[in-house]
């Protein structure tokens, strides 16, 4: 699980990252608002923990954000701020949890898993990118009707991108997601050219042009055809 931690308090960020980490969970930080709001942005997660108080800002203004932007991200709020209206206002803007502090960290972890359980039972059966048509279930990809042969890889790397349709994603968070730890082994950006490369010649061949743009100096986002 890819995990953004935004938490501005020094030593509970190094206690739960830690603590993450050693779940076997992938975990980045933020401090501040700017900060969290721009990683919200550009990067891909499975999950956020958003502190209310933050300097620069305030965690709700993340939450509201990257809901009216489509994120459909999990987010759990974690905030000393107790009280009834923070809790109801959280949830109203879209947040999926509230775990007030203190709490326990092996808590925290349980509601990670339950949250990304619960997204994940959600997921749509198919999802559609155009013509293009992908059953992560099946892992299957076919254009009307027809069966795009790809490998593992290709499917996993094409799978990331339709689930993440209409947002940017960096070349970091491709590699991350698709290949884990092996991707800090690689020649990162040759190698994700070359299976960007590979997927789009496939696509274009069963009638699905242009369907991956590059965003320059940021990183890929797919989108309907025009």
């Amino acid at each position: 699980m890819k995990v953004l931690l935004i938490e501005d308090e020094t030593e509970l960020r190094r206690s739960i990252r830690q603590y993450l980490q050693e779940e076997g969970h992938l975990v980045e930080s933020a401090n501040d608002f700017p900060s969290a709001m721009e990683k919200a942005r550009l990067h891909a997660y499975d999950a956020m923990l958003v502190d209310i108080t933050l300097p620069k800002g305030n965690g709700l203004d993340i939450v509201r954000a990257l809901r009216k932007a489509n994120n459909a991200c999990g987010i759990i709020i974690i905030s000393a701020k107790g009280s009834l209206d923070d809790k109801v206002l959280g949830l109203d803007l879209g947040a999926d949890d509230y775990l007030p502090k203190p709490f326990h960290l092996p808590e925290l972890v349980a509601r990670l898993r339950a949250l990304v359980r619960r997204k994940q039972a959600k997921a749509q059966d198919s999802i559609r990118v155009g013509p293009l048509r992908i059953v992560p279930d099946e892992r299957l990809a076919e254009v009307d009707g027809t069966r795009v042969d790809l490998t593992g890889t290709e499917f996993d790397l094409l799978h990331f991108l339709a689930v993440n349709k209409g947002r940017v994603l960096s070349r970091s968070a491709i590699l991350e997601h698709v290949w884990g730890d092996l991707a800090e082994r690689m020649d990162r950006d040759d190698f994700l050219y070359a299976h960007i490369k590979n997927l789009r010649r496939k696509l274009a061949g069963h009638g699905c042009p242009e369907s991956i743009k590059t965003v320059y100096g940021l990183g890929y986002r797919m989108s309907d055809p025009a």
